[in-house]
């Protein structure tokens, strides 16, 4: 979608590359939301943990930076803004305005 309108990116492989703490604090400030928003309820580690979503921010931060499947995913960022894309076709915000 963002090829076809000839937008450059960068992807990051979130597995590979996971965001470290302060990397998802500066995203959520970009995001305008708090963790609990961004956390993937049905992803497994979120079971595992034995997580409800009420726990402290911080906690939540530390344990998306040690599962990055616990955020939802695809996050575009693009100067100092910063959107979920789901649907995909919410990317396309950040190229207006």
């Amino acid at each position: 979608m963002l090829e076809q309108r000839g937008v450059a990116y960068r992807y990051r492989e979130y597995t590979q590359s996971p965001l470290s703490a302060r990397e998802i604090q500066d995203v959520l400030d970009q995001l305008g939301l708090e963790p609990r928003a961004l956390l993937r309820r049905h992803d497994r580690a979120y079971k595992e943990l034995g997580l409800t979503g009420k726990e402290p921010p911080e906690r939540l931060i530390d344990h998306m930076a040690a599962h990055p499947t616990l955020i939802q995913r695809p996050i575009g960022v693009l100067r100092g803004r910063a959107v979920v894309g789901r649907p995909p076709e919410r990317l396309l915000e950040l190229l207006e305005g």
